[in-house]
């Protein structure tokens, strides 16, 4: 079988979250072909990585988007996303996420120019966003934050060295800023309404994926092996069409156990970087300090 075919086979199926045996009849091949073309294209898709996936490159001063020119040294956003899947009863409970069905609680990094640097897949719908970050962290080719770097975080995180969330108990969401009759009052909300619009870019991202592969809309056909292996291939074909197409309507969308980084490059001395999540006095200084900055420049 020639490699387009086998590509259309796989693209068909994570485009439409088809079952094997409806590919079997637009291709006309047996169901154990397309069951192993499948994967096989998974596998070869994931290799790309090599390609398609780089080092984050920290916001400078030469920054033109306002959105995120107030984070010097950010490298994009970080969050999680819930994926439908299908397991077995005696895996449900572990699985099921706060609106009640099974999902895979899947961990995501992306640059300002919604370009996928790192995602985790594979932990329980029922797990916290603090706890698999942590996990992240500890592994070998884990998430690597230069000590001088961060991502912006939602609240669901903890505001630690290098991961800046945003205050508690003040208006952060995008919708509480829209209708512009209610300015910011205070250096925390001028601060959350700015972090909000720059962290945005992690909803952007995760809209134009699920948006242009139906496999991470809805429960696929596949064990929860496979299907970890799915929602990495798809985050590399994501940065392949936001690269070569970076002007993709969809990135106009917004919805609310393996890993895939950009791997080291060996000939550059690694930087020291974040190895575990702690609150720190100097952490929560810088916090301030900006939220200063940003409200003396809003007046």
């Amino acid at each position: 079988m020639l490699v387009d075919e086998q590509l259309a086979i796989t693209l068909h199926i994570l485009g439409h979250n088809i079952r094997n045996r409806v590919i079997s009849t637009w291709f006309q091949r047996s169901g154990e072909t397309v069951s192993k073309v499948f994967r096989r294209t998974i596998r070869a898709l994931i290799r790309l990585q090599r390609m398609l996936l780089k080092h984050p490159v920290p916001i400078g001063p030469e920054e033109n988007d306002l959105r995120w020119s107030y984070f010097q040294g950010c490298l994009g956003a970080i969050d999680g996303t819930h994926i439908p899947i299908i397991v077995r009863n005696n895996q449900k409970a572990r699985f099921r996420c706060r609106k009640g069905f099974p999902t895979m609680n899947v961990m995501c990094a992306c640059t300002p120019s919604k370009l996928i640097t790192y995602i985790l897949p594979g932990w329980e719908g029922s797990d916290a966003d603090g706890r698999i970050l942590r996990d992240a962290l500890s592994r070998r080719n884990g998430l690597k934050v230069p000590n001088d770097n961060y991502y912006l975080v939602d609240a669901g995180y903890s505001n630690c060295q290098g991961f800046l969330a945003p205050f508690r108990g003040q208006r952060y969401h995008l919708s509480e800023w829209a209708s512009g009759n209610h300015p910011a009052q205070t250096p925390e909300e001028v601060f959350n309404m700015r972090h909000a619009k720059a962290r945005n870019i992690i909803e952007t991202c995760f809209g134009a994926l699920k948006q242009r592969w139906a496999v991470l809309r809805s429960p696929c056909f596949y064990d929860v092996k496979m299907t970890t292996l799915i929602i990495i291939a798809c985050a590399v074909l994501h940065n392949f069409l936001t690269m070569e197409v970076p002007d993709d309507l969809l990135d106009t969308v917004v919805v609310e156990g393996q890993e895939l980084g950009a791997e080291d490059d060996a000939s550059n001395e690694p930087p020291e970087v974040i190895s575990q999540v702690g609150q720190t006095d100097a952490w929560t200084a810088f916090r301030n300090n900006l939220a200063i900055d940003m409200w003396d420049s809003y007046h």
